[in-house]
Order: structure tokens, then sequence, then C-alpha cells
């Protein structure tokens, strides 16, 4: 993994962590041991779908660069889809506390896409090719009269 793709794994999946540590601990609180169970699991889920999803974006982006914003479009959504269909299939489980999982993932996703803009905003990602090696003069075409 490039070191551009594992500054913004960082950038993203530690703050999105910080955000389990505090749900767990205020799952905890609230609802003992199962609530900090649900909000530890919610915010791994996040990390673990959110995290799949950039490195799978980042190999898009290399492999088929114009396909890139509209994978990134379906990538999000169905992101949001299975974590919805997560959470449809543990909605009766009693194994954790439903309601400090779901509170947590939601605010998981929110700081994950909120950390994932901020990195993209701060970064000094080049698009426009940096001068050549003659000094930034670009070459002279055609017929020189």
């Amino acid at each position: 993994m490039p070191s551009n793709d594992a500054r913004t794994l960082l950038h993203t999946a530690v703050p999105t962590l910080v955000t389990g540590a505090v749900g767990a601990v205020v799952g905890g609180v609230a609802a003992g041991g199962k609530g900090a169970v649900g909000a530890a699991l919610g915010a791994l889920l996040v990390v673990l779908f959110m995290g799949a999803g950039v490195v799978v974006l980042q190999r898009t982006a290399r492999s088929l660069p114009h396909l890139f914003q509209a994978m990134g479009l379906m990538l999000y959504t169905a992101q949001l889809l299975l974590l919805f269909v997560v959470m449809s299939l543990l909605k009766d489980t009693t194994l954790f506390d439903f309601k400090a999982f779901g509170f947590t993932l939601l605010a998981a996703t929110i700081v994950w896409v909120t950390a994932q803009a901020r990195h993209y905003m701060k970064a000094k990602i080049l698009y426009v090719d940096p001068a050549s090696e003659d000094g930034g003069r670009t070459a002279k075409t055609g017929s020189a009269a």
C-alpha cells in the first residue's frame, strides 16, 4: 500500500476508533457490558467497511481512473446499504445492546466521512503536472520559421 493511501487510512481510522472508544465508555455506563460490546462492535464494523472501501477505491483509481468518480459514489452507496443490512440482521440480537451499537455506528460513520473529507482537503495532492526538467518551458511544436 503506497504511503499516501496508508496516510489516508491513518487519518480516518484513528478518529473513528477514538469515537468508538468514547461510544464504548458511554454504552458501558448507559447499558453495562453489553452496551460497551455493542459500541465497540459498531465502531469496528465502520472501520472494516470504510477501510475496505478506501482500498478498493484506490485500486480502482490506479487501474481505471475514468471510473473513479462513479465507483466512489457506487461504493459509498453500497457501504451504507450493507451497514443497513447488517443492522437489520442484528436488530433482535441479545449478544449486545443494539441502541449502543446503532448510535456508535452512526457516529463512527459520520466521523469517518468527515475525517476523510478533511484529510483530502488538507492533502497537497498535485492535480497539475509539475514543471518539466527544462525549467517549466514547453517545447515548441510545428515549424520554426
